[in-house]
């Protein structure tokens, strides 16, 4: 653990606590609250408003008078994009509050957050300027008929999203939602409520509507199974654990709602020995361990050519052994605590069955700390594709190295899983290169980088890493209705 307290932040003072429903701060019906904690000490940070189905079905009957009456039914697209425009604004003033609030509460170092928060401003932007632009089409029909299609809003929308990047995967869904005029109801992870909270508060100041936007603190066997089996929700946009999908995909079965997922990952890493070793190394590295391998499209799964694996293997421990574990409001801090302690006793019941399964246990592989739940960089090597380590999505610290001969043999074993969320090569091969990206089954591909992803490119999986795209473009057809118009002339 290593600490230096002159460049740590001050943490910050919980004011937002309870629900968001209607533009107004309420208690939930059942007056009911839970606790949120300090993943880097396991202390209680606040109690917060506990929703359930009452306040569901309130937030959701805010929404859709919102969506159907009221400034937001009548307004102008561009005016839309104002709002998102003048919300971007003032998270960017407010870049260094929202940055050390995720950190205080769901972990990830100041560094990381100060990123993520500058891409929520960027994703905010990116959609506010969609808002005008969402176009149909005249087609040229047979017969004497003018035929045309308009892009409208989906409905009221239920989004949920996940304690890993709360912020970020928040302005992800309400970003192209509000562009594409719908109204949405939002359920944030019980682990992370907090920055969720202050971005509505900065929404309602930015002039979003009464109504438009709604949070509802929760668990998901309570608000979040209302919110998706609710009669009056038109679309419900996920992202978090595949098991949690299937439990969302049967509730919304009966009224046929619109679905879209972002799940997990077990992502191929795919090293050649003709890479550039020192940048594949440092790129491997951060694949798995940028915020303590707690991110959907890490590079658990490492494929490194035989003829350098061992030399490979030794620079990827060095610098697990060098990696600054600590406190995450200390700027000096490299790697923050897991989320939970439920999250701490999933990674190391894993280097358990790792190590019993025959895997070699290179380094870390403990906690690391007397409090707060931390995990050390943990390498395994020898680790064999039907190895529980290089199937599970682990969601920490934990890299498998899976070593391979030729390039037919490792594009046929990097597809060998269920999951299709991102996928990485690196090599000085272009024609290589290229095979790999068409042929592996991933919604992202990487070449010679890892983790670049942008507010204008898609994302989304493949195979059990869900379905429907985020980002770019693309997004927007997950929240708006394709309607045909024609039209008799003469």
């Amino acid at each position: 653990m290593v600490t230096t307290a002159q460049a740590r932040v001050a943490p910050p003072k919980i004011k937002l606590t309870k629900l968001f429903i209607n533009n107004e701060w309420v208690e939930s019906s059942s007056k009911k609250s839970f606790e949120t904690y300090n993943p880097a000490t396991g202390e209680v940070i606040a109690s917060v408003s506990e929703g359930s189905g009452d306040d569901v079905d309130r937030a959701v009957k805010a929404a859709r008078r919102a969506l159907e009456a009221g400034p937001w039914a009548t307004m102008d697209a561009a005016d839309r994009g104002r709002i998102l425009f003048k919300l971007a604004d003032a998270v960017e003033a407010n870049l260094e509050e929202l940055a050390t609030l995720e950190s205080f509460n769901c972990g990830k170092t100041i560094t990381d957050s100060r990123g993520d928060i500058q891409g929520v401003a960027n994703t905010l932007r990116y959609y506010g300027g969609w808002a005008d632009k969402l176009e149909g089409r005249t087609i040229p029909v047979r017969g004497s008929f003018l035929s045309y299609t308009l892009r409208q809003p989906v409905g009221v929308v239920g989004q949920i999203i996940p304690w890993n990047f709360p912020l970020l995967m928040m302005a992800w869904k309400l970003g192209p939602a509000l562009a594409c005029g719908n109204t949405v109801v939002m359920k944030p992870a019980e682990q992370t409520p907090l920055t969720a909270l202050r971005m509505a508060e900065l929404a309602a100041e930015a002039g979003l509507p009464a109504g438009v936007l709604n949070i509802v603190n929760g668990f998901g066997e309570t608000a979040g199974a209302a919110l998706c089996s609710h009669p009056d929700v038109d679309k419900i946009a996920f992202t978090g654990h595949v098991d949690t999908a299937k439990i969302i995909q049967k509730a919304t079965a009966d009224s046929l709602k619109r679905t879209s997922y972002e799940l997990g990952g077990k992502s191929p890493n795919v090293v050649f020995a003709d890479a550039n070793i020192d940048e594949a190394v440092a790129g491997a590295f951060h694949a798995i361990y940028f915020h303590g391998g707690q991110c959907c499209t890490a590079g658990s799964r490492l494929f490194v050519e035989d003829k350098i694996r061992e030399e490979f293997v030794g620079k990827l421990a060095a610098k697990a052994r060098e990696r600054r574990i600590g406190d995450p409001l200390d700027s000096a801090t490299q790697q923050g605590p897991q989320v939970s302690q439920e999250q701490l006793d999933k990674i190391m019941g894993y280097v358990d069955i790792g190590q019993k399964q025959g895997a070699k246990l290179v380094s870390g592989g403990k906690k690391a700390g007397e409090r707060g739940f931390f995990v050390e960089p943990t390498i395994f090597d020898g680790v064999k594709d039907d190895m529980a380590i290089a199937k599970d999505e682990i969601f920490g610290p934990v890299v498998s190295v899976l070593p391979f001969k030729s390039a037919e043999e490792v594009f046929t074993r990097a597809n060998q899983t269920y999951y299709g969320l991102a996928a990485a090569i690196w090599t000085k091969d272009i024609d290589k290169a290229h095979l790999y990206a068409k042929h592996v089954k991933a919604g992202t591909v990487w070449v010679n980088c890892y983790h670049i992803v942008d507010s204008s490119t898609p994302f989304g999986g493949f195979k059990m890493s869900g379905h429907g795209r985020e980002n770019g473009e693309a997004a927007l057809e997950l929240y708006t209705e394709l309607k045909t118009v024609t039209v008799k002339l003469g």
